[in-house]
């Protein structure tokens, strides 16, 4: 659920990379001195030097477009990487470690290219990019119920090697199968099955990194403080993550789906109203979200706000129906708005696959649409009104452009959980999080700087209704408009701008555990933890 996904959207690559904005011309002192450390670290078996990829390579452009996935950042004037490394070993992953660190390199690590702002791929200072596509091996385990996932895996095959091997085992990650599990495990990793066992990163019970001085670590000798951080607080503040061990949970052989939608005449605002009071108190085997779109008209007059319910049910239809009828009898559920399946098939339902695809899609890295787009995020802490929503509508409606808006529901499970057990601190207290999320296929300047215009519009205009104090967001939905640097020497106070919105009153401890295990700050981005002492 930590990235929007639809394989309806589909669109073609209307740009390809040009030559690197970076020269080796003025950057071969550098370029060269990095090439003579990886080859001294590297194994003789397994030299790095095949899998090292220069902007003079004919394979450079179209890997470092292939899981750009916000075509915004695809662009012929954005600066390229000195190079690329696509590591098959972790020993391949600690050479460029130490060799980055000693020649100056900023470092980008991107395992499917799903985050919002394109932190993973592109930068302002020189920079090489470890793509971590090769380091995709899963290895299941029903009998202690858990699983090692490589850092470069997607959530897709996730789920399909875990019901390749079990039909009643599953794991609470999010919706698009191809976000890769790199960052969205250490940012946290929301999904349907939150409320009955919490985040995927909530369900992390080891982890192998590679530090700053290229040792690669395991949960006993990195320490309780890095592992606490590295499951939720960010992994690429604090190094990079080769694989987790993950923690599967049990789901039942059937599960139920349902997705039904209102129109605002169909008193789609009265619904939602009620859901917001109801959804977080559901029982825990009960995810009900909401979405909400603006459908046009012929005119604004004619434009309407749909409301869609989409739920996961972990039982039968029959289980499913009187609870509904118990808690939230107003959307009138009946047996035939409803589908039985598997769990594995209801990670392709929520997908958008709904044409009886086979569980195989969930392999194909690819599927994901290349959109142009921009996220926002909040956190709902107090019930918002009727006639908030209707102003809602009305400025939703009013504009040439409006995002969707996700209400996730919250509660369960993740009332439960601490919000010191790990980085990620949105728990009880509240109702729902909400997801902003913008698209658009057309490439022009003025048409991507409306758009961004029109969601920072948007985000303003929801402030009285959300969280305050902080105005809290989900680091998963990053977003550079709460705050960003371009240099390595980030202080604490300019970083808090944003990390007390990401992370309250945990980024403190964040910025401790940074400054134990990166006090020179080597692994740093736009909006990365800063070390303090």
């Amino acid at each position: 659920m930590d990235s929007f996904c639809s394989p309806i959207l589909i669109i073609f690559l209307s740009a390809v990379f040009m030559s690197s904005s970076i020269s080796l011309a003025t950057s071969s002192s550098t370029y060269e001195n990095f090439l003579s450390c990886v080859s001294t670290h590297s194994e003789p078996s397994n030299p790095i030097s095949a899998v090292l990829y220069t902007p003079t390579n004919s394979s450079f452009s179209s890997l470092l477009s292939s899981t750009i996935q916000n075509l915004r950042f695809l662009s012929p004037r954005a600066h390229k990487p000195l190079l690329i490394i696509t590591p098959t070993q972790n020993s391949h992953i600690q050479a460029a470690v130490i060799c980055s660190r000693d020649n100056g390199l900023q470092i980008k690590v991107r395992s499917g290219g799903h985050d919002y702002e394109g932190l993973s791929y592109r930068s302002n200072v020189e920079f090489i990019i470890i793509d971590l596509r090769n380091l995709r091996s899963i290895t299941v385990d029903t009998a202690n119920k858990a699983a090692w996932v490589e850092a470069g895996a997607t959530i897709g095959e996730v789920y399909y090697h875990i019901a390749n091997k079990s039909n009643t085992l599953g794991f609470p990650a999010g919706l698009c199968p191809t976000v890769g599990v790199g960052g969205h495990f250490s940012g946290g990793g929301i999904g349907t099955l939150m409320r009955k066992y919490g985040l995927a990163a909530d369900n992390i019970i080891d982890a192998y990194v590679v530090d700053v001085d290229g040792r690669i670590l395991d949960r006993k000798s990195m320490g309780e403080d890095l592992f606490w951080a590295i499951r939720g607080g960010g992994g690429a503040s604090f190094g990079i993550i080769a694989s987790w061990k993950i923690n599967l949970v049990p789901v039942p052989p059937t599960v139920t789906v349902f997705n039904v939608s209102r129109t605002l005449n169909q008193g789609a605002t009265q619904l939602l109203n009620k859901w917001q009071y109801i959804a977080n108190k559901f029982n825990e085997d009960l995810f009900v979200r909401a979405v909400s779109i603006v459908t046009s008209g012929a005119t604004k007059a004619e434009s309407t706000i749909l409301v869609m319910f989409q739920s996961l049910f972990l039982g039968s239809v029959n289980g499913l129906l009187p609870l509904m009828q118990q808690s939230f009898p107003e959307l009138g559920l009946k047996a035939q708005d409803c589908t039985e399946m598997s769990w594995i098939n209801s990670t392709l339902y929520f997908a958008g696959y709904t044409n009886g695809e086979s569980i195989d899609v969930l392999l194909n890295r690819t599927l994901q649409p290349k959109l142009f787009y921009k996220g926002k995020s909040d956190f709902v802490t107090q019930p918002i009104s009727i006639t908030g929503f209707e102003n809602i509508w009305k400025e939703l409606i009013a504009g040439n452009s409006s995002p969707q808006i996700i209400m996730d529901p919250l509660g369960g499970r993740m009332s439960n959980i601490s919000d010191t057990a790990i980085p990620f601190p949105h728990r009880a207290g509240n109702l729902y999080n909400i997801q902003y999320y913008m698209y658009w296929q057309a490439r022009g300047t003025n048409t991507t700087k409306d758009h961004l215009q029109r969601m920072k519009e948007i985000y303003k205009f929801m402030s009285p209704f959300v969280s305050s104090s902080p105005r809290a967001a989900y680091l998963n939905y990053k977003d550079l408009d709460l705050g960003r640097v371009d240099v390595r020497n980030t202080s604490y106070t300019e970083a808090s701008v944003w990390g007390n919105k990401y992370f309250k009153n945990n980024f403190k401890k964040l910025a401790v555990v940074k400054n134990m295990v990166d006090p020179t700050n080597f692994f740093w981005d736009e909006q990365s933890i800063p070390p303090l002492s």
